[in-house]
């Protein structure tokens, strides 16, 4: 495993790196709030026979914020996340992407299917904003008092309340959820900051991927936990009967599916993009 930066313009980008530069590449985009380890488990597991290539998003980890949250609108993040894979001379590659990530993966898909030889979207994607009861506002709210009010006053209080939120834990989950938060003037808090979570907030609610399912024509895999709440059913089946994807659900797992069940994960890359 390699960690390292590239710069985009006037933006330094973090990228986390496992396997050899001859193997399929696989490109991993984590969900709101993580980082590039978010994928850590599974990367360590293929790395023998994939390049992974996963990067901490804008405003996330390591990597520099957009100046403004219009960045984060869709098509405007698909066009940088081009000019990434061109720096990192990426042509094509196997998408893996995780909730909000998975959202972008849709639209990066419907811009540039060229590029893409296969798509795995871990519990996202499908989930559009506008048959939500919840508003734009209240979700903006939400998420900003969720990333600026978690602190701890250290380590021990941080990895604690991290624990009691996973249904499982690893030496690998652990290295990933210490990449979560930062030190800053005596205290462990998030990471990301609020006005990145407004930004891909709004952007979401702006462009809705709904209105590009039919006019993606990639295979789609979608791996989604069991049990879903009425609005989860009824985003799965839209999606499903628009895009003509294949959903596997997965029993005993939360939106942190890869975290909750990475062998799933695993199993679906070798069925799926292993000659």
């Amino acid at each position: 495993m390699k960690r390292y930066f590239i710069e985009i313009g006037k933006m330094k980008v973090h990228i986390t790196e496992w396997g050899q530069s001859d193997k399929p590449v696989i490109f991993c985009l984590h969900g709101l709030g993580s980082t590039s380890f978010s994928f850590i488990e599974i990367a360590e597991a293929v790395k023998n026979d994939f390049r992974i290539v996963s990067i901490d998003a804008p405003g996330h980890g390591k990597s520099t914020p957009f100046e403004a949250s219009s960045e984060y609108e869709m098509p405007r993040f698909t066009k940088w996340l081009s000019h990434v894979l061109d720096a990192l001379s990426i042509t094509n590659f196997y998408f893996l992407s995780h909730s909000w990530g998975s959202f972008v993966a849709l639209y990066f898909l419907h811009q540039n299917p060229q590029r893409v030889k296969g798509s795995i979207l871990i519990d996202g994607g499908y989930q559009t904003k506008r048959r939500m009861k919840e508003t734009l506002e209240e979700e903006i709210n939400y998420y900003e008092k969720d990333f600026e009010e978690y602190i701890f006053n250290n380590w021990s209080e941080f990895f604690q309340s991290e624990k009691e939120a996973y249904t499982r834990w690893s030496p690998l989950i652990e290295v990933a959820v210490k990449d979560l938060g930062v030190e800053h003037e005596g205290k462990v808090r998030w990471h990301a900051r609020g006005k990145t979570a407004k930004g891909i907030i709004q952007a979401m609610h702006k462009h809705e991927t709904e209105d590009i399912y039919e006019e993606i024509h990639n295979h789609l895999l979608l791996l989604a936990p069991q049990d879903k709440d009425a609005h989860g059913e009824e985003t799965l089946r839209v999606f499903e009967k628009s895009t003509n994807s294949v959903i596997r659900r997965v029993p005993e797992t939360t939106h942190m599916l890869h975290w909750d069940n990475p062998y799933i994960v695993i199993e679906e890359i070798y069925r799926n993009w292993k000659a």
